[in-house]
């Protein structure tokens, strides 16, 4: 297996991405093992689509490379880069442009939420950013690439202009693209809101007390978590009493995630019981679980050439499997290098 996987770099990480993303990263590190390699990257260039403050995004793609490394992200087991060190991503990104099709590209979900009804006013590269996309997976030959609702049709993009791509410009026997299979991780948690459960848990929020940050200490953590939106109702003893209940649905999802058992289980021990019982039994799981990540993010931080030489070997290693691909794609397209 080839995995490849990739996040912006928009700051620290959040109970949201760790539960919904990043714990899954460390999962398949461990399950593949030394039967393939898991390439993953803070996507820099992805972030420059739409408008960003350059001393920030520096700070933010190593404030997110502590946090993945933090969360269990090994740089000796697995290939950790930012796209920025690896001018492979842009020159596939280019070449890959001659194959994608406006009309495949106008049918991006994302495109029509980002760019909303001032369409003439978005950059190119928020248009094109489903071929950059393409081409982070396309360039290590792929097998495998995690994807969430959100995802699917960006992967299926890719498949796309590999598919073409092969079809114009190489044999059947020869292909220059392997295309990617979606991974569906057993267990991607949906983590809400504590403000809202219908919202995602979002850095986006201009409320703080709607998230569990990475960096929260153990007294915020139990202030979050008590005010956590609630209502009077005590928790019911199965899964159908939740219905119409986000936020006590929310509340039930984050600690099985975090227990690492059922949400049947949670509420065979909590059924019957308030929130004034539930929440600090939560509190305490929130904290004793991020104590450890918080504890080492904080020391990462404070070495920040530890942080450059990581991303420089990851970056080294992602040269080097990308070179043969890219190469490939340049002779298939007739074109000249020296």
């Amino acid at each position: 297996m080839q995995v490849v996987s990739g996040i912006q770099p928009t700051g620290n990480l959040h109970l949201g991405n760790y539960l919904g993303a990043i714990r899954n990263w460390v999962r398949m590190q461990d399950d593949i093992g030394d039967n393939g390699e898991c390439l993953f990257f803070l996507a820099d260039l992805h972030a420059i689509s739409l408008p960003h403050d350059p001393v920030q995004l520096k700070q933010s793609t190593l404030e997110m490379t502590a946090a993945l490394v933090a969360c269990g992200v090994d740089p000796s087991r697995s290939v950790l880069f930012n796209q920025a060190q690896v001018p492979a991503h842009a020159e596939m990104q280019w070449l890959l442009n001659g194959t994608a099709r406006m009309g495949w590209l106008n049918r991006m979900t994302q495109w029509k939420d980002k760019s909303g009804k001032n369409r003439e006013g978005q950059s190119i590269a928020l248009f094109t950013y489903p071929v950059l996309q393409a081409a982070d997976v396309l360039l290590y030959q792929a097998t495998h690439v995690p994807v969430g609702d959100d995802q699917k049709q960006h992967l299926e993009l890719a498949r796309d202009i590999a598919q073409k791509f092969n079809t114009d410009f190489a044999s059947e026997d020869a292909p220059v693209f392997t295309l990617p299979d979606p991974y569906i991780p057993p267990e991607a948690a949906r983590i809400m809101s504590l403000r809202d459960g219908s919202a995602k848990m979002s850095k986006s929020d201009p409320s703080d007390l709607s998230r569990i940050n990475l960096t929260d200490d153990a007294d915020t953590i139990m202030k979050k978590v008590k005010k956590a939106k609630t209502d009077p109702e005590p928790l019911p003893s199965e899964l159908e009493g939740l219905e119409d209940r986000a936020e006590a649905l929310n509340l039930v999802s984050i600690f099985a995630s975090l227990a690492g058992i059922s949400k049947e289980q949670v509420l065979v021990d909590y059924g019957g019981q308030g929130f004034g019982a539930f929440k600090p039994a939560l509190g305490e799981l929130l904290t004793e679980s991020f104590a450890p990540v918080t504890a080492r993010f904080r020391e990462l931080m404070q070495d920040r050439e530890a942080l450059d030489a990581i991303l420089a070997k990851g970056a080294a290693k992602a040269r080097e499997r990308s070179a043969p691909t890219l190469k490939a794609a340049y002779e298939a397209l007739g074109l000249v290098r020296g």
